[in-house]
């Protein structure tokens, strides 16, 4: 895709920030280098200008995650807090949009609080359910696999109001302020550390107007938000591969072996070479749809951002695995960023919807539905 001079001008700062500001050692999320982000206007580069925001579009957006993500910039708070951004400026009251939108452009965190130990892909199965009483709910139930629960300023929770688990009715997203009361998060212990929580809410209470959108129309309002969801996951992912990529051509060009540098050697050359052709096609896919979203922003494009998601992190598995391989034990040491670029891949092809239900997805938009089972 052929950028503007305005974007090539805005990713060319962002890489010389990253180049000054980054290391790629320490923590998934550095409070101080986000605050810088968000003094220069980058967190809130996609969200309206009457919250601070910049305006700009899904295509500024996706050149934002991909070049942190090949920089590895320690701004793990940030894809949550603009998929959950998104869910408010679309159904969000004034006073919600002020709080939620303004505090992520000024380097607030978001969470959202929707899988829980039987619901993960099968969203319809939350059972986590908030009880109206009088003018207040109260929920009671778990969460789990909540990314940047443990340092975000308020959680995004999608509980069952109405109905029984398996309904996609009776849905309805709330936000819930970080340490309210009834609420206990718990870390999970993972190959990448600390990233993701379960929550548990004991008779938490909150007030009517903790409702994000309508009662009951939870489920609605959560695929209203897939394209920005699963465009925000394959940008990270494709940065990711690209990094990977860059580095162990880096690696290939000096690492000798018998007499001479192992990228010489025909295997390798040739693996690259399918690598790079995959990236590029991962690339292309990504900015496609993010035009798209661009020309029709209130159009769900199931099929354009679920093949994104599908590509994107699926290449970054491969690339992150084949790199880790042709570095041999050094791929696999701490010393260097490949093994946690393999990490961070592998995660990917799971949350956000695993690759199983995006191809799904696709095969549905082609009319493939599963066979009923014949009665017998």
């Amino acid at each position: 895709m052929e950028l503007t001079e305005e974007q090539r001008n805005f990713t060319a700062a962002l890489e010389d920030f990253c180049r000054r500001e980054v290391t790629t050692r320490g923590e998934t999320h550095d409070p101080k280098l986000y605050r810088k982000m968000a003094e220069l206007g980058w967190l809130g580069l996609s969200l309206p200008e009457e919250f601070g925001g910049g305006g700009a579009g899904a295509v500024e957006l996706c050149l934002f995650l991909e070049t942190t993500a090949k920089a590895m910039a320690p701004i793990g708070g940030f894809a949550t807090s603009i998929i959950v951004a998104a869910a408010y400026e679309r159904f969000g009251t004034p006073l919600q949009k002020q709080v939620v939108l303004k505090g992520v452009a000024g380097g607030s965190v978001e969470s959202i609080a929707m899988s829980e130990p039987e619901a993960g892909s099968d969203v319809a199965n939350l059972s986590c359910r908030a009880e109206r009483r009088g003018d207040e709910f109260v929920v009671n139930g778990q969460k789990t696999w909540c990314s940047n629960a443990h340092f975000a300023d308020r959680i995004l929770l999608v509980a069952r109001t109405s109905g029984r688990p398996g309904e996609h009715a009776g849905l309805t997203m709330f936000q819930v302020p970080a340490g309210a009361a009834g609420l206990r998060v718990s870390g999970i212990d993972t190959m990448g550390g600390r990233e993701v929580n379960d929550l548990w809410f004991t008779d938490c209470v909150l007030s009517a107007d903790a409702v994000v959108g309508q009662v009951g129309q939870g489920w609605r309002q959560l695929m209203a938000g897939l394209n920005a969801e699963r465009l925000i996951l394959a940008a990270v992912m494709l940065g990711t591969a690209q990094r990977a990529f860059d580095d162990v051509v880096a690696y290939v060009k000096e690492r000798r072996q018998f007499g001479r540098p192992i990228g010489s050697f025909q295997v390798l050359r040739h693996r690259l070479a399918d690598l790079a052709t995959e990236i590029e096609c991962a690339r292309l896919l990504v900015y496609d749809t993010a035009a798209k979203v661009d020309r029709s922003p209130a159009t769900v494009l199931p099929r354009e951002s679920s093949m994104a998601k599908l590509k994107a992190t699926e290449t970054a598995r491969r690339v992150t695995l084949d790199a880790m391989q042709m570095m041999g034990g050094y791929g696999y040491a701490t010393e260097y960023d490949m093994e946690r670029l393999v990490r961070a891949s592998i995660v990917s092809t799971v949350y956000g919807g695993t690759s199983e239900i995006q191809r799904e997805i696709i095969a549905k938009t082609y009319g493939l539905a599963e066979a009923a089972t014949p009665a017998g």
